[in-house]
């Protein structure tokens, strides 16, 4: 198995506006941007349960060849800014993408 921490580059969560947010995994080279894509291993099943939301809160995953890039969009469980808001940039919530492993090639 593969950790995808070794074979990204980026992995990161941002604010896609005060309701929603996007989590961006962008892997260091075509490889793994396929191998990623073949195991469709950024799905909604797998947001949803990794974010705690429904699946029809998983608003999109979009893969981007030319940047080697899978994105997923969320909506966000709170609204940025919002009382009892934690993250109001939402940049501290990829944090659950780290622990995510890749078959071996």
């Amino acid at each position: 198995m593969t950790r995808l921490i070794d074979v990204a580059s980026v992995i990161r969560s941002k604010n896609a506006g005060p309701y929603e947010l996007t989590l961006d995994v962008i892997f260091k080279d075509r490889f793994w941007y396929e191998q990623a894509l073949r195991e469709n291993l950024i799905n909604p099943v797998l947001i949803s349960r990794l974010y705690n939301v429904p699946e029809v809160d998983v608003l999109g995953i979009v893969a981007f060849e030319p940047a080697n890039a899978i994105k997923a969009t969320i909506r966000r469980p709170m609204v940025s800014g919002a009382i009892g808001e934690t993250d109001v940039y939402g940049a501290q919530q990829h944090a659950p993408l780290l622990a995510l492993t890749l078959g071996s090639a």
